[in-house]
């Protein structure tokens, strides 16, 4: 979800492209003023893959490798439009091998995490970050100098990466299950700190649960922290892809409590506050869902051990897009998920976790409005406009498919 204002949400599309031509040229500006800045110089280049980074700086950077590659084929997903353009080009993805990348004096920039070598390269297979074409348009290029370095001692962990400041399903995805690699990297090694985000209560309770020791550091945008040895794990689910070895992860390490006083069919409400993705049909939906024995939940209400039990012991989940439904990373085999799109906004994230957790009935209802095949999905913030009558027709076949 972007952080803009309500009253400025409809303009995201524009601000996000004005963003990205600016980070450009403010690069081709300032990279060159990099040696005047020291510590706090911006990166003068980039390489595309962290083994490039490792063998350009063999003193200083060493890639551990973990896990190998996984080749993704999923679907064709379900859903109305039948074989919609998103989900058909997500059916097949291939994820690189999981890694560690141990950088000495390396810096670690922003609340997004960019990975800097002492040579002053950013190693963009790290550092990545939402909707950009390369490497020249990293944030970080916006400002003349990196933020003000504060420096941590001893061997740093950085779990932190876009998104995970503010939302759960980057939190579990990009954060906490890349903690799962560095175990299998580097096991029995205890950092000296760990650099993520845990201001919010849910973050806290999801490194509680997930048995990740502290110290832990906030990631903040105004600052850069330089470590004596800097540990980052890859980031595999750049692409959205849940990869299955992140969900089984995630499913292992933050098992159900074992109710079985939970609700068996949730409505995932967003409320109704406009550009926020809600349904906007939600008063004349919800009564006849009600009838069918619906539970409207707010997930966020819950503890996060709750919203496990809840999601594991659910039967069927409607729901307009959101990052709610990641919790689907915990459901039973057999359950049934309709999620719901506003046409200008379809997003494959929870049917990729879906097709990760498996035997799942997955179903997609995209509302009007959608662009041409392959164009842009700007619409993030746009609301979920259908029929009620669509989406009562939709639940019926996922109710009666077998």
């Amino acid at each position: 979800m972007s952080r803009l204002p309500v009253r400025l949400q409809p303009a995201w599309p524009i601000l996000k492209r004005a963003h990205r031509l600016l980070s450009v040229l403010a690069g081709v500006l300032f990279r060159p003023l990099a040696r005047l800045f020291g510590a706090r110089g911006l990166p003068h280049t980039a390489t595309v893959r962290s083994a490039a980074t490792a063998e350009g700086e063999p003193d200083a950077v060493i890639l551990h490798p973990a896990g190998p590659a996984e080749v993704l084929d999923r679907g064709p997903a379900q859903g109305d439009p039948p074989r919609h353009w998103v989900f058909e080009r997500g059916r097949r993805a291939e994820v690189p091998a999981r890694y560690t990348l141990e950088v000495r004096d390396g810096r670690l920039v922003g609340d997004f995490g960019a990975t800097v070598t002492p040579g002053g390269v950013l190693d963009y297979q790290t550092s990545g970050y939402f909707g950009l074409d390369g490497w020249r348009e990293h944030p970080l290029f916006l400002q003349p100098r990196l933020p003000a370095v504060e420096h941590l001692d001893g061997t740093v962990l950085s779990l932190t990466t876009r998104g995970t400041a503010n939302n759960y399903y980057h939190f579990l995805y990009d954060a906490l299950a890349r903690y799962g690699t560095f175990e299998e990297t580097h096991p029995g090694e205890k950092p000296d700190a760990v650099v993520v985000p845990h201001q919010t209560g849910y973050q806290r309770q999801l490194l509680e649960l997930a048995r990740i020791p502290g110290p832990y550091v906030q990631p903040r945008p105004d600052r850069t922290f330089s470590a004596d040895r800097l540990l980052v794990p890859s980031t595999p689910n750049q692409d959205l892809d849940a990869p299955r070895s992140a969900t089984r992860w995630l499913r292992e390490r933050l098992p159900a409590t074992g109710r079985d006083d939970t609700p068996r069919r949730l409505y995932l409400s967003r409320g109704q506050t406009p550009y926020t993705r809600i349904y906007v049909q939600e008063p004349e939906l919800w009564p006849r869902l009600e009838r069918r024995g619906f539970v409207m939940l707010d997930p966020g209400s819950l503890s996060v051990q709750e919203q496990i039990d809840v999601f594991h012991g659910a039967e069927v989940i409607v729901a307009p897009h959101g990052a709610a439904l990641t919790n689907i990373t915990f459901c039973s085999p057999g359950v049934r998920v309709l999620e719901m799109f506003a046409g200008s906004y379809v997003h494959l994230g929870l049917w990729t976790i879906a097709e990760a957790v498996g035997d799942v009935r997955y179903r997609y209802l995209v509302g009007a409005g959608a662009g041409r095949p392959g164009r842009a999905m700007t619409g993030i913030v746009d609301d979920v406009d259908i029929p009620v009558a669509r989406v009562e027709a939709a639940l019926e076949e996922l109710l009666d498919a077998p």
